[in-house]
Order: structure tokens, then C-alpha cells, then sequence
């Protein structure tokens, strides 16, 4: 008798998985076990986050790897690592992302800069490097955490919705490259989320705020139903759809 062989679990790269959003985002990942491979900046934070999915779900589930997403030149070979190391890759979802406070007559090209190069110009870096990957494969996951800030230019940060926006269309550019080739790409566009960054950016008016693992949740959801677009929470949707249909002569005299 032939018992039939196991399949391998699938592996997740989550970019951005020491606190908020990706570290609710391992746990869910793991509960719907996958492996993964967390990626960010504070070491120490990443290697505990990796401990403790170990412990709770398997002694392989996860592995930490130190990243500066700003180190573009890195990218290749890491990836190539994680994939030597956890012998496949089946989703790449860039959570990694900043929005120092910015004050109304602020104008701070090196804060600007940051913002670009970690919310922008780190996403592509990475999703670019899965895109190749995951055509070859003819199926996969590329998932990136935008927000409904970069739905217009308001006048609060203009280089966050600035690069939010631009990776809203980046990724429905890889979409629209991808699907034809059998690779998931999924835009999620969170509204506010209690994690450190928001308390960092000291927002003025703040509602509907939610727990990053209820984000989590809803980016999983989508996944695996194939959604294209999200807004977390759904609500989010229609405040969006407003916002996009305000003239410009009145949004331009708005304040948020």
C-alpha cells in the first residue's frame, strides 16, 4: 500500500512583519497554515514574532530575515535565499511602509524622500523581483498594503498619498501584466489601523479605527477568494467613492 505523498505547505514572504499589520498578518497566515518568511528592519522584534509562531504552530512554520527595504540591491539575492531556504515561494505581500507627521506649511523633501522610498520604491523592488518569479510559475500571490489616502492628493502629507498612489497603480499594472498568467494580484486599501505608525503620524481626526488583525483577516479573506481591490473595513468603499466624485474647486478647500 502507497500512501499518497504529503503536500508541502505554501510559503509566504511577508515584507514589513515586526509589528501592525504584518505581524497580525504572520499569525493569520500560519492559522491558515502557511510557512513564512518575515522580513523587516528591528531584528530583534522579527526574531520574536518567528519564536513565537514556532512554538504555537510547528517548529518550521517561520524564519526571520533582517531588512532594509530601502536596500534595493538586495532584493535578488534575498529572494533567492528565502526560496533555497524554504525550498518555495508562493506569496509576496508588501506590508513595509512610513508616514512621519507632517505639519500644514511642512515641506521636508527628506521626509518626502523616506516615504517614496519605503512605501514606493521598496514595493516595487520586491513585487517586481515576485512578478518574475511568479509568471515562471504560472501561478502565485503578490499582495501589496496600500490605503484610501492615495485615492486623491489631500493636502494633510502630499508625499504619502503621493507614493500611495503610485503604488495603487503599480500594482494594477502587475495585475493587469499577470493575470493572463495565472498570478493573483491584490490591492488593499486600509483605512485607519491602530498600529504605530498612526499613532507616530498624530492625525487630527480619526474614525472607524481598527485592530491590525481584523486587516489581516480581510487580506486573507481576499486571497483566497481572488479579490482584486479591497477597502478594511468595507465601509471605507463608499467614503472612497465620494471622495474620488468632489469636484476639485471644493476638495482643494478641505482640511483632512
Amino acid at each position: 500500500m502507497h500512501l499518497p505523498a504529503l503536500q508541502p505547505k505554501p510559503v509566504a514572504v511577508v515584507v514589513g512583519a515586526s509589528s501592525g499589520i504584518g505581524a497580525a498578518l504572520v499569525r493569520r497566515l500560519a492559522e491558515a497554515d502557511y510557512r513564512v518568511a518575515l522580513l523587516a528592519r528591528r531584528r530583534e522584534a522579527l526574531e520574536q514574532n518567528a519564536r513565537l509562531l514556532n512554538e504555537r504552530f510547528g517548529p518550521d512554520t517561520a524564519r526571520a530575515y533582517e531588512h532594509d527595504v530601502t536596500h534595493y540591491d538586495q532584493v535578488p539575492d534575498l529572494f533567492q535565499r528565502i526560496l533555497r531556504e524554504m525550498e518555495r515561494i508562493d506569496a509576496v505581500l508588501y506590508v513595509a511602509g512610513v508616514m512621519p507627521p507632517v505639519g500644514p506649511d511642512e515641506f521636508d523633501f527628506a521626509k518626502d524622500r523616506t516615504m517614496v522610498e519605503v512605501n514606493l520604491l521598496g514595493a516595487m523592488a520586491w513585487l517586481g523581483r515576485a512578478a518574475v518569479h511568479f509568471r515562471a510559475l504560472g501561478r502565485g500571490h503578490i499582495v501589496g498594503v496600500s490605503s484610501i489616502a492615495g485615492d486623491r492628493g489631500r493636502v494633510a502629507n502630499p508625499a504619502y498619498h503621493a507614493s500611495k498612489a503610485g503604488l495603487t497603480t503599480y500594482l494594477e499594472a502587475l495585475r493587469n501584466r499577470l493575470s493572463r498568467h495565472g498570478v493573483h494580484v491584490l490591492t488593499v486599501k486600509p483605512g485607519f489601523v491602530d498600529t504605530p505608525m498612526l499613532a507616530q503620524a498624530r492625525p487630527k481626526k480619526t474614525f472607524w479605527v481598527v485592530s491590525p488583525d481584523q486587516v489581516a483577516a480581510d487580506i486573507l479573506r481576499a486571497m483566497q477568494r481572488g479579490k482584486q481591490v479591497i477597502y478594511t473595513p468595507a465601509r471605507w468603499r463608499w467614503v472612497a467613492l465620494v471622495i474620488q466624485h468632489i469636484p476639485s474647486f471644493i476638495f482643494r478647500r478641505l482640511s483632512f
